[in-house]
């Protein structure tokens, strides 16, 4: 990636729980079901039917389409954000309700919450496991 190649990568968001974050891109273009799914205590992705099996998402920005299955993956995420093994950041591809509610209680309970930002489809689309990504409040996600 050449310097201009970092200045023109900007997508523009809708923040679900606005913050900032930083890191590097694990994408998937199928939903996760995080019970079951995802391991708290590590946060590797365990999910043997999932193309990101064996992966771990602690610290990185997690974008996933949405999640699957029930409101235990906000109980799973919980887990992830008090064990420090959780994403920095989720992109979507639309509000997903279980994400936001498991940063904002992760704010509450722990002081802790993570951005969740909402893309178009093409947006998502755009984005490639490693690169280095920065997450805006205000919902813009910047190539780094």
């Amino acid at each position: 990636m050449n310097e201009v190649d970092s200045v023109d990568f900007v997508i523009r968001g809708r923040p679900i729980v606005a913050g900032s974050a930083e890191g590097e891109a694990l994408v998937t273009h199928e939903a996760l079901s995080f019970w079951g799914g995802y391991d708290f205590h590590t946060g590797t992705i365990i999910d043997k039917h999932h193309p990101l099996a064996g992966v771990s998402a602690a610290g990185r920005i997690l974008a996933v389409p949405c999640s699957k299955g029930s409101s235990t993956t906000t109980a799973v995420l919980l887990e992830a954000v008090r064990a420090g093994t959780a994403p920095a950041a989720i992109l979507t591809t639309d509000a997903d309700s279980f994400f936001a509610l498991a940063s904002i209680v992760a704010g509450v309970m722990y002081g802790k919450s993570f951005p969740v930002v909402a893309l178009e489809s093409r947006d998502f689309d755009a984005l490639e496991s490693g690169t280095r990504l920065r997450i805006e409040p205000t919902g813009i996600v910047r190539r780094v």
